[in-house]
């Protein structure tokens, strides 16, 4: 799933959750996409920011897990961990490589890499399905 900043012609900003780009534009041509305030059907995608952490905010989340937020941590950081094992890194050739195998060009197998925020903006318009892999102070790959 994706998440879409969106606006419409009234200028009221919201959120929605779409599989793909190419479900968004589905949506929104057959008019199930509308503005919770107003109601207008006039809604467009609107320019996002990526969600950036800095350590000092690392550290007080740590600080403020309590054990059944810590179990949930391990079990997504071993998560994590077995896609690394189980998958190819193609380093800053993500977007490239993921297109390659959406398009059949090459064999479909488990990736994972760096992409910058056009690389992942243009993946999603594409209708490519992707997702962020955690990254953890101590991951060395």
């Amino acid at each position: 799933m994706i998440r879409f900043s969106l606006h419409c012609d009234r200028a009221h900003d919201f959120e929605g959750w779409f599989r793909s780009n190419d479900d968004f534009e589905t949506q929104r041509k057959r008019g199930f996409v509308s503005c919770p305030e107003c109601g207008s059907q006039k809604v467009e995608k609107a320019l996002m920011a990526p969600a950036v952490s800095t350590s000092r905010k690392q550290e007080k989340v740590a600080l403020a897990m309590g054990e059944q937020q810590r179990k949930m941590m391990a079990a997504l950081k071993d998560l994590s961990e077995k896609v690394r094992e189980n998958a190819e890194n193609v380093g800053d050739k993500f977007a490239e490589e993921a297109r390659k195998i959406h398009f059949g060009e090459t064999e479909a197998r488990g990736i994972y890499g760096a992409a910058t925020i056009e690389e992942a903006k243009g993946l999603a318009e594409d209708g490519i399905e992707f997702m962020p892999l955690p990254v953890f102070p101590d991951d060395r790959n």
